[in-house]
């Protein structure tokens, strides 16, 4: 099954023509908004450097769950 998504607005510019199965393995600051400075906080507060490594910390999930958990109560 072949997935399409336009990712443009969550990457930088020279990430959007990268593989899907690639994007976890970029740094986090390929994500639109998070500078080199964010990563750099990032990697020494939870040892992110991957836009993989953000997506499956667990204090990331944790914070992800709890949120969607308490907006769907709303």
């Amino acid at each position: 099954m072949t997935v399409t998504a336009n990712l443009d607005k969550l990457l930088d510019k020279k990430f959007e023509d990268l593989d899907l199965h690639a994007l976890p393995n970029a740094p986090v600051d390929a994500l639109a908004g998070v500078s080199k400075a964010d990563a750099e906080a990032l990697a020494k507060a939870f040892n992110v450097k991957t836009i993989g490594d953000l997506g499956r910390n667990p204090y990331i999930k944790a914070a992800v769950s709890i949120t969607s958990l308490a907006d769907a109560t709303n």
